[in-house]
């Protein structure tokens, strides 16, 4: 099993345990500074979206700088009064087309590196940002559904 396949079980079981969730509770806040169920989904889409630019920059350009303030992300989308079915599709098209890239990523350049430094420089190489996106995804997948 490669980390693409992970990835892409993570996303099936993620998707289908998300018909559980009633509206209310995607749309709950625990606190006003904390994110909904709806706004971590939110999260989860930019940081596919952020991660998938890194796949494909890193391999043609290394050392490339992309970050991202996740925080301004969130709020500038307003993921909050967003429908929560296109979220949805929203999460599974673009995780798809990331596991696609994932796939395509020829083993010489895993070892290409992103600088993801918000401040200083931070490399990072391609097989570890793979991996850390995994388990970023689990962690926040975990928030939502309360689910191992």
């Amino acid at each position: 099993m490669t980390i693409a396949d992970d990835i892409e079980e993570a996303i099936a079981a993620g998707y289908a345990s998300f018909a559980s969730i009633s509206d209310n509770e995607w749309n709950q806040k625990p606190t006003a500074k904390k994110w909904s169920k709806k706004e971590i989904l939110g999260h989860l889409i930019d940081s596919a979206q952020n991660n998938l630019r890194r796949f494909i920059v890193s391999q043609h350009e290394p050392d490339n700088k992309i970050i991202y303030h996740q925080d301004e992300w969130v709020l500038h989308q307003n993921y909050q009064s967003a429908d929560i079915n296109e979220l949805q599709q929203l999460w599974l098209l673009i995780n798809k087309q990331l596991v696609r890239t994932v796939r395509n990523i020829p083993a010489s350049a895993l070892r290409n590196t992103c600088n993801t430094g918000k401040e200083a420089v931070e490399l990072h190489s391609l097989e570890f940002l793979i991996e850390d996106y995994h388990a970023h995804m689990l962690h926040h997948l975990k928030q939502i559904t309360g689910r191992h």
